[in-house]
């Protein structure tokens, strides 16, 4: 009887753990962000850490068709004229997370048709007029839904190797505002771009970068402390794609949009080791 109680209990906890979970995700899914031991440099070579960091294989149109937060009139690809092809010719990536007592890092390894920089109407915070990579964090994660605020950021990279004052971007909220856009303070972040690394298309970047954590992280929520073992963040990446039309296609993985609700869980958990091939 006790065991047919403890199951039941376990039950509850569950149902009640999952109601501020996106749509399709259970109360046992989460992103586990590993610890670096060693710091890399930020050059634009993922080499020294990619096999050490968080990463779940390829995302291109066909994999974000089969995901939960699937919504096609936001997860799409634009063509334009003199555009040929097939989707994942357009756009596909890896995305790449890690962290260590002061930085988050992030990486992407990404397959473009086309680099977009031009925005038709510019302004420093329209980085989703341009190809950008953006990671939408939130510090720690609070369950429920609310407008995007405290706690809640954007780091937002344009995909321009001049390195534009407004290539590094961050939208986020603090106690009291929504919506605060700002350039990523240079102490805060140190990023780097690779373009066509493999040789093969003029679109094609390694992206990486560093996000000093006690930088951004306690300006958006002063509940934020440094990170440990066992933290929980919200996280959402977005990936923009115009190819020369006014406003393109994005990717939208583990989440909806602004709405942080949406947005999955990040667990910070220690080092791992590198997925190991077995010899003949």
């Amino acid at each position: 009887m006790s065991s047919m109680i403890a199951r039941a209990a376990a039950a509850v906890l569950l149902a009640l753990g999952a109601q501020d979970l996106p749509k399709g995700w259970n109360a046992e899914s989460f992103l586990p962000n590993p610890r670096l031991e060693r710091a890399p440099r930020i050059d634009g070579d993922l080499s020294e850490w990619k096999d050490f960091a968080f990463t779940d294989g390829v995302w291109d149109l066909a994999r974000l068709r089969q995901a939960p937060w699937y919504d096609p009139a936001v997860n799409r690809l634009t063509i334009h004229p003199g555009e040929t092809g097939r989707p994942e010719e357009d756009l596909n990536a890896r995305y790449y997370m890690a962290w260590d007592d002061e930085y988050l890092y992030l990486g992407a390894e990404v397959h473009d048709n086309v680099n977009d920089t031009i925005d038709p109407q510019p302004e420093p915070k329209r980085w989703y007029f341009k190809d950008s990579v953006c990671w939408f964090i939130q510090a720690p994660r609070r369950p429920g839904s609310r407008p995007f605020g405290r706690g809640d950021n954007a780091f937002c990279f344009v995909i321009d190797p001049s390195y534009p004052a407004s290539g590094a971007w961050w939208r986020h909220g603090d106690a009291a505002r929504t919506y605060i856009e700002e350039p990523l303070p240079a102490k805060a972040v140190t990023y780097a771009l690779r373009m066509n690394p493999w040789g093969g298309k003029g679109g094609d970047f390694i992206f990486e970068a560093r996000i000093r954590m006690a930088e951004v992280f306690p300006k958006s929520d002063p509940d934020w402390r440094p990170p440990k073992i066992g933290d929980e963040y919200g996280i959402e990446i977005v990936h923009t794609d115009p190819d020369g039309g006014d406003y393109g296609g994005h990717f939208l993985i583990y989440g909806r949009g602004d709405d942080d609700a949406t947005w999955g869980r990040m667990r910070l958990v220690g080092p791992i080791a590198p997925i190991e091939r077995k010899s003949r």
